[in-house]
């Protein structure tokens, strides 16, 4: 692990705070188009937002009391980078875990229908954000590693996947809404929503427990 140059640590932490700003409007923004979309993609989505706000918050507190302002010993720096990597593995894996849930209680139910265009344009600025902070927290890893900003990069990742799925499940709602095929891409697309995002924050566990043995 390096250690990072004054201007290295404003620019993440400035990066940091826009991922962050861009994130405390997701969940109100997507909870509107689950009203409008009764999708269980899209109230999967919610979910999944909702959840990584908070880890996201974490992130950046840690990184800024790690690196910025009042100088911390080694081993309080280890600990906080530590509560950053679980807490985006348990944001991740709990949502995962949320959206399996309300897939499955939802299956047999939900017909696929009202107003999806909401959502699938929020998941189409998505995956473009999101594959842009994917690739910058991608470089600045290269550039001189720092745990938390490695747990965005894989944060950006999953969310990057989680936004194709999403347009999938919706476009093919947009398209045939009444095609019985229909109903149940919704419903695997929040399957893949759930197996990615468990699978991630696994990935997540194990790469924060790897480096605390590193360290």
């Amino acid at each position: 692990m390096g250690i990072l140059s004054d201007k290295q640590i404003a620019r993440r932490e400035k990066t940091l705070i826009a991922t962050l700003l861009l994130s405390v409007w997701a969940p109100i923004v997507t909870a509107i188009a689950v009203v409008l979309s009764q999708s269980s993609t899209q109230l999967a989505d919610f979910i999944r937002r909702s959840v990584e706000f908070i880890a996201l918050f974490i992130s950046w507190l840690v990184f800024r009391h790690t690196e910025k302002g009042s100088k911390v010993s080694a081993h309080k720096k280890e600990k906080l980078e530590k509560l950053a990597g679980f807490s985006m593995a348990i944001s991740m894996g709990l949502s995962g875990t949320i959206v399996l849930v309300v897939t499955i209680a939802r299956i047999t139910t939900f017909e696929p229908g009202g107003n999806v265009y909401p959502g699938l344009a929020i998941a189409v600025l998505g995956i473009m954000v999101n594959t842009l902070f994917w690739r910058r927290y991608t470089r600045m890893t290269k550039e001189c590693y720092n745990p938390v900003i490695d747990y965005q990069r894989l944060l950006y990742r999953a969310k990057a996947f989680v936004d194709f799925c999403v347009i999938i499940a919706l476009g093919s709602i947009a398209a045939a809404p009444n095609l019985p095929a229909t109903h149940y891409i919704d419903a695997l697309g929040s399957l893949a929503v759930a197996g990615y995002l468990i699978w991630s924050g696994v990935r997540t566990l194990k790469t924060t427990k790897k480096r605390s043995l590193i360290v």
